[in-house]
């Protein structure tokens, strides 16, 4: 059956509209590539690697992959660590700080401190070779905590009873259904300590400081990036503009580098993990308790013991 003029002059219509709209599409993607290739160049190309180091510091596997495939890539020149962490896990900050110190044997690493870098979050700018804080960053807060709630008082008052069989008296010790016993807290005070210990060892060794220095700085309180640089824990005042001025002048690497983003491949976050970590921006971890501290913001529980800036709210 033949077709009438005014059916072929709406397939002609139809097959302009499809064909402005392909081509509209395929310039859109080109723009796209050329924007990015603008900001962080062509994939191999010679570059500054930017970590961003943000939320609470657990241990985590795949950011230590991501650090070692910087290590061996030859196309990053340094790194740049930005830092905006109120601490975590001490366990986790002391594996980040280990794989970063990996990297930092390969090419140089300076970290830039954010809103907040306290504790744990300290732990991991101590991992770089040089220092750099905003004036009003806070950061510090060098020392361990081990919190659980003390319910056995508000299980008397709504009439339940809680009872355990245990191997030994130091068992799950302290708990939150019984008063802890001298030698229970005794045997967290150690603990509390051996890590503390570790924890000021590793800034008089990491900031050039003899071991009282460390210990009059390390009584938990916070700083501002001004106190931090006169009191030797930070180098200087500044921002990712700094730190690329000593890459160039420490390090002789090109200042016209582009400074490209890595992150972690995470699974289910887009190609290449592109997404990022996502964890949220809350500052201030609520509901330490022993047998399950959660934050909400990134779904997970800190046990053990912790290196985190945790204001008083009460």
């Amino acid at each position: 059956m033949s077709l009438d003029a005014d059916t072929l002059t709406d397939r002609r219509r139809l097959k302009r509209r499809l064909f402005f709209w392909r081509a509209g599409a395929v310039l859109a993607v080109a723009v796209a590539l050329i924007v990015l290739v603008a900001e962080t160049g062509w994939p191999g190309r010679s570059h500054i690697a930017r970590v961003e180091i943000a939320g609470i510091v657990v241990d985590d596997r795949l950011q230590r992959d991501m650090l070692e495939k910087i290590a061996r890539d030859p196309n990053v020149k340094g790194v740049i660590l930005a830092i905006d962490s109120p601490g975590g896990t001490t366990t986790g900050a002391e594996a980040l700080y280990e794989a970063i110190r990996k990297v930092a044997e390969e090419k140089p690493v300076v970290a830039v401190l954010g809103t907040v870098a306290a504790s744990g979050g300290y732990i991991v700018a101590m991992s770089a070779d040089r220092i750099i804080a905003r004036g009003n960053t806070i950061t510090g807060s060098i020392g361990v905590i081990f919190q659980w709630a003390q319910l056995d008082e508000l299980l008397k008052h709504i009439g339940i009873e809680m009872h355990d069989v245990k191997s030994a008296p130091l068992k799950a010790e302290p708990g939150p259904f019984n008063r802890p016993s001298p030698e229970a807290l005794r045997v967290t005070k150690d603990l509390v300590d051996s890590s503390y210990g570790w924890f000021l060892r590793l800034v008089a060794e990491r900031r050039g400081m003899d071991e009282a220095t460390a210990l009059r700085l390390g009584d938990g309180r916070v700083f501002t990036g001004w106190q931090a640089v006169e009191n030797g824990l930070v180098d200087e005042i500044g921002s990712e503009a700094q730190a690329r001025t000593w890459l160039a002048e420490a390090h002789g690497i090109d200042a016209g580098l582009p400074v490209r983003d890595w992150e972690p491949a995470y699974p289910g976050l887009g190609f290449a993990g592109f997404a990022g970590r996502a964890l949220g921006e809350t500052i201030i971890v609520a509901g330490q308790v022993v047998a399950g501290k959660t934050q909400q913001t990134k779904r997970l529980t800190l046990d053990g013991l912790t290196s985190v800036w945790q204001p008083d709210r009460q």
